[in-house]
């Protein structure tokens, strides 16, 4: 268990650091084109977030625990659909994916792929895996403060974000019958 662990919890980081690359490239491209960027208050405690998750999960899982779930091969099937959601979502956004809030003025808004299903697929895929990836070795608490503290920074971030997009470019117009997230509410207008 512990090197199929270590293993999974290598590839996870590393990917997460590819992530945090190919955002800070697409920052400098967004920007270098005149984009705004929003919500830079929150930023930083959902990056705090997500790295302490990482401990955490090391701490319960690689550390404290020897056994992987019974149904590890349903939850691995699961976090590797995941994954290819998440490069579907990246695809899809192309130069204007990122971790941050950064919107380009006037910007055709992406309502293709997962978008012209969902209006913020990738918060979805992070929520899962919030859930699966400690599930998957049996870190019950990692997963439990962590899929809550998600939530709490989702209610904060989602609202920022659509509100970005609403004055930038034409995103109300666009994602009108696109369903949204748990927590938020459509302006009548």
């Amino acid at each position: 268990m512990m090197v199929f662990f270590n293993v999974f919890f290598v590839v996870l980081a590393i990917q997460r650091l590819v992530e945090l690359i190919l955002a800070r490239k697409n920052e400098k491209w967004m920007k270098s084109q005149g984009a705004k960027e929003y919500g830079q208050k929150h930023y930083h405690a959902m990056v705090l977030i997500h790295i302490a998750f990482f401990v955490s999960l090391y701490i319960e899982a690689g550390i404290f625990h020897t056994a992987i779930h019974p149904l590890w091969e349903y939850l691995l099937s699961v976090f590797l659909l995941t994954q290819a959601g998440r490069m579907w979502v990246i695809s899809s956004l192309g130069k204007f994916w990122n971790t941050k809030i950064i919107v380009l003025p006037y910007a055709e808004v992406v309502a293709s792929g997962p978008y012209k299903l969902f209006r913020h697929p990738n918060y979805l895929i992070v929520t899962i895996e919030l859930i699966i990836v400690p599930l998957l070795f049996n870190a019950y608490w990692t997963m439990v403060i962590f899929a809550v503290l998600n939530q709490l920074i989702l209610f904060t971030r989602i609202p920022i974000e659509e509100h970005a997009l609403s004055i930038e470019t034409d995103y109300e117009l666009v994602h009108v019958k696109t369903p949204g997230w748990i927590g938020t509410v459509k302006k009548e207008k």
